[in-house]
């Protein structure tokens, strides 16, 4: 079941901005406290507690569940090579995660929206399933009817960025998928090796 209390307060308990929006940084900025009446007073973390809130926080980023993250992680537990890396590595991968690194939405939860709503095909054919994971090859298209929707109109205006696994095409309202992301491709705000630790107690 994914998180629908307050997400100012949870953003603010994990020290995080979780949901990408420029709200949630103000916020950050501005109450640097813990939430509660004695915020600032909490006592420092156990390292269960650190790999709790680095479990949660990559959960929340990702917009999964508990039972969807613990999948992922079981399944890169059973890849070879750094299982924190494998970790990132499928969540990055999402197409939905891959329409939002592409500049196609706002946000990540906004990029899930999108998909399921049917905005895009993938290799020709129309999808509604966020969790598809992209592979080399994969390409990406808005549908053409959506194209002048206030949701697009203006992509062809932003700057081209396109991290090095992925071709974007802004103008076209396209991507394609050149390779698997690399260290550097990965998520930056999540300490992977935490999440290893909680998993492996």
């Amino acid at each position: 079941m994914r998180y629908t209390g307050p997400k100012a307060k949870l953003c603010r308990r994990l020290g995080a901005n979780l949901f990408g929006t420029e709200k949630y940084t103000k916020i950050l900025r501005k109450r640097q406290s813990k939430p509660g009446i004695h915020g600032s007073k909490f006592s420092k973390k156990t390292e269960y507690g650190r790999q709790l809130d680095e479990k949660q926080k990559a959960r929340f980023v990702f917009g999964l569940s508990e039972r969807q993250f613990s999948n992922y992680f079981q399944k890169a537990n059973s890849q070879t090579g750094d299982t924190g890396q494998n970790l990132l590595r499928l969540l990055e991968r999402r197409l939905d995660n891959v329409i939002y690194v592409s500049q196609f939405a706002e946000t990540r939860m906004q990029a899930r929206q999108m998909v399921s709503h049917g905005h895009f095909k993938l290799n020709g054919r129309r999808v509604d399933i966020p969790s598809i994971l992209m592979r080399p090859g994969d390409k990406i298209e808005l549908l053409p009817k959506l194209a002048k929707s206030p949701l697009y109109a203006d992509l062809d205006k932003l700057k081209d960025y396109s991290p090095k696994w992925l071709k974007v095409d802004l103008k076209k309202l396209s991507m394609e998928v050149l390779a698997l992301p690399e260290k550097d491709d990965l998520e930056k705000s999540i300490d992977s090796q935490l999440i290893v630790e909680f998993y492996s107690r």
